[in-house]
C-alpha cells in the first residue's frame, strides 16, 4: 500500500537525515575513509537482504554513500521504505 502525503510527512519527521526526492527517500552518509564507507555498504546490504527490500546505493568520492529507497513495484513510498530506513540508521558508524 502506498503512503499518503500526510503519512509520508509523518514518517519523515521521525527519520531525521532522510529527505524526500520525488517518490523516494534519500540519505547521504559521510565517512572518514573508504574502508568505513564500504563496511557500511556491506552492513546495509545484509540488512536489506534480510528483509528482501533493497535500496539503490551510490558510493561517490572516496568516503560518501547515498541511499535511495522506494518500493519499486508500488511506484512510490510504502511502510517498507521507512522500516528499512529505521534498520539502516543504527548501522551508521564512523569509527
Amino acid at each position: 500500500m502506498r503512503l499518503s502525503e500526510e503519512q509520508i510527512h509523518t514518517h519523515l519527521a521521525a527519520r531525521p537525515g532522510w529527505r524526500r526526492e520525488g517518490e523516494e527517500i534519500v540519505r547521504d552518509f559521510k565517512f572518514a575513509n573508504f574502508q568505513q564507507a564500504m563496511a557500511f555498504v556491506n552492513r546495509v546490504a545484509d540488512a536489506a537482504e534480510a528483509v528482501d527490500h533493497h535500496p539503490d546505493i551510490l558510493i561517490h568520492g572516496w568516503n560518501n554513500v547515498r541511499l535511495r529507497v522506494m518500493t519499486h513495484d508500488k511506484g512510490g513510498l510504502t511502510p517498507k521504505d521507512f522500516d528499512l530506513a529505521a534498520r539502516i540508521e543504527p548501522l551508521f558508524q564512523t569509527d
